[in-house]
């Protein structure tokens, strides 16, 4: 594989190279990362990536699209089929896009939106104002209760009576909870608002149905194929048909997603990564899927237990889903000391801002951790336990060159024990 890539350029394909045997030398616990497939992997590097393609399946501006159009109706319909969804597009090139797109396509410039704060778990898409997000419009924020750290509901609804938001967004980037998303549309019916939903980072455990399911009450559901969907990187948008507050339109919803999403905002779409999604998506209805994802909320569980034996302090005191939230206040080291000392040993985790973080964004007082890619690789309970331990060993011994020569032979015998892409040659 990529013998041509090594002929003609030496200094990529060194770099791509690196890039696999650091994936498979160290355990990614980034919450938004996973591995794809090597069935996945294949249709990326498909000569897809050759075909324009400007419009939708069967109503192309170019010609030459038969095939193109098969892979994308396969993917549409797989993606409506996966999550019970009435209407899919699959365009979007990344979240940040399928989050632009659902705005464009029922607000204007200036319209309000009560949305998470970022601070709490929200992400900058959700109107943080160094996004487009915060500068396109009037976005107002809900935060965690100060003491449980879980969205409260009340003002959610007391803030949505005030503000009356044309739009509320449900979702989060670094929340370990579930989300009623029930509570959010019966907040949305009586201010008369849309109910969107980011749910990328939970989009995998949706579709195995053990988390709660946003498409029955949502208006628009958005979300990455990437983190817990096992797919490629890209996004998609799914929505009702009709347009409930405005039945009157000419459009239905579903148009004005297709209508925002091209042409307005993207042009040709990536025919590759669209297959690519389409043969996710085919995993993805497969019944070992759903065990998967059963095993990825085992594992942080696990991963639960340990930090509570250790004392270390977990945002709302535990998870719920893949992720975990630890706050190391107590600890006296920062989110970003935690991070780089972690990827000395071969541990990938992010920093992350926790609710009512006094410390600034760029160096913040939490550290996020994901269970998607290492249970991937095949780790169940017993093994993320000790990798929560290991974990726990560095934070509390940051400085100590024996534990960290320590940790970082334990990593090695658990990467080996459970290879990446064995069969994979570059």
């Amino acid at each position: 594989m990529l013998k041509n890539l090594h002929n003609t350029d030496p200094n990529i394909h060194a770099s791509i190279k690196a890039e696999l045997e650091r994936q498979r030398d160290g355990l990614e616990m980034i919450a938004s990362e996973n591995f794809v497939s090597e069935a996945v992997l294949e249709a990326m590097g498909s000569p897809l990536t050759n075909k324009y393609s400007e419009g939708y399946p069967h109503k192309r501006y170019y010609g030459g699209n038969e095939f193109i159009d098969q892979c994308e109706d396969l993917a549409r319909d797989r993606a409506k089929e996966l999550f019970n969804a009435e209407h899919a597009n699959v365009q979007p090139h990344a979240g940040s896009q399928a989050n632009m797109e659902a705005y464009f396509a029922i607000l204007e410039l200036g319209d309000t939106i009560l949305a998470m704060d970022l601070s709490a778990g929200g992400h900058l898409t959700h109107g943080h104002p160094v996004s487009f997000s915060g500068k396109f419009y009037n976005v107002i924020h809900y935060g965690v209760d100060s003491k449980t750290h879980l969205i409260d509901m009340e003002q959610v609804r007391a803030i949505a009576l005030e503000k009356k938001p044309k739009l509320i967004l449900a979702g989060a980037s670094a929340y370990p909870r579930s989300i009623d998303f029930k509570a959010f549309r019966e907040i949305a019916d009586e201010v008369g608002a849309y109910l969107m939903v980011d749910m990328a980072h939970i989009a995998g455990l949706v579709a195995a149905k053990i988390h709660p399911d946003p498409i029955p009450y949502a208006d628009i559901v958005t979300t990455t194929t990437h983190k817990t969907l096992r797919g490629p990187r890209g996004a998609m948008i799914l929505c009702k048909k009709e347009d409930r507050l405005h039945p009157e339109d000419k459009k239905n919803l579903a148009q004005k997603i297709d209508s925002a999403v091209f042409p307005g905002m993207q042009g040709g779409p990536l025919d590759h990564m669209i297959a690519a999604k389409a043969v996710s998506f085919k995993e993805a209805l497969d019944p070992k899927f759903i065990e998967y994802q059963k095993q990825v909320v085992k594992n942080a569980k696990a991963l639960e237990k340990v930090f509570k034996q250790e004392d270390i302090t977990m945002v709302s005191g535990g998870t719920d889903n893949h992720l975990l939230l630890l706050d190391l206040s107590n600890l006296n080291i920062s989110g970003k000391e935690a991070e780089n000392a972690l990827d000395n040993v071969g541990i990938y985790t992010n920093k992350n801002m926790v609710p009512f973080d006094k410390r600034k964004p760029t160096d913040p007082s939490g550290l996020r951790l994901g269970t998607p890619a290492l249970t991937s690789r095949g780790l169940k309970e017993a093994d993320m336990t000790e990798v929560g331990q290991l974990i726990a060993k560095i934070l509390k011994n940051i400085n100590s060159e024996e534990i960290i020569k320590e940790v970082k032979n334990k990593v090695k015998e658990i990467t080996n024990k459970f290879p990446l892409y064995p069969n994979l040659e570059i």
